[in-house]
């Protein structure tokens, strides 16, 4: 069969399409952020970065 696997594909395309940020909240908080996240019909990374896009969006520091 030969060439990469489609995982490491999407990790070739990831490390280059997007930048990693690690967040650490409070013990339970993150079970507060998914339910909240997918009650919204969003995944918790969906959800952080639109809250922080529309943050920034408030503070004049985004288009």
């Amino acid at each position: 069969m030969g060439g990469k696997t489609s995982n490491a594909s999407k990790s070739k395309y990831n490390e280059k399409a997007y930048d990693r940020l690690s967040l650490y909240v409070p013990k339970g908080t993150r079970d507060k952020i998914k339910t909240h996240a997918e009650a919204r019909g969003e995944s918790v990374n969906g959800f952080v970065s639109r809250a922080i896009t529309e943050q920034m969006k408030r503070d004049g520091q985004e288009k």
